[in-house]
């Protein structure tokens, strides 16, 4: 669980390289970025460009909420976080029903996608204890 790589459940770790569940977000920002490159040259704009902010996002927001005082605020980060975590999912699934994504690219990168999901919400859970019951089991 990501909590466990922090000295306290609330205390939040100094720098975001650190925390297991940027790692994740960094490696998928990665691989987003090397399959949109060989997507078709109409999509720059469109679906390959959006696919790339979803990703960015995963990671810039978890640098961004890192930073910010208290595990509250984080906590907001980290929700976008996973909101774009989910975004990307949708966006990929598209790419490989539109022939973007070869079957097992997608397998590869959806796994990628979905390790970096389970560490996120690991991470706000932890973080946000007890209010998270209330939500649900997770993202998807």
């Amino acid at each position: 669980m990501e909590g466990s790589q922090n000295a306290a459940p609330n205390r939040i770790p100094a720098r975001h390289e650190g925390l297991k569940s940027w790692v994740a977000c960094h490696e998928l920002v990665l691989a987003v970025y090397r399959i949109t490159s060989r997507w078709p040259g109409r999509e720059q704009y469109g679906l390959t460009s959006q696919a790339r902010r979803a990703a960015y996002s995963t990671a810039a927001n978890i640098a961004e909420g890192s930073a910010k005082r208290g595990s509250k605020e984080f906590c907001r980060f980290l929700n976008i976080s996973l909101g774009s975590i989910s975004e990307l999912s949708y966006i990929l699934l598209l790419a490989r029903e539109l022939g973007y994504l070869k079957p097992e690219e997608w397998g590869e990168i959806e796994a990628l996608r979905d390790h970096a999901g389970r560490l996120t919400w690991g991470l706000y859970r932890s973080l946000n204890s007890g209010e998270v019951g209330k939500r649900g089991s997770g993202p998807g």
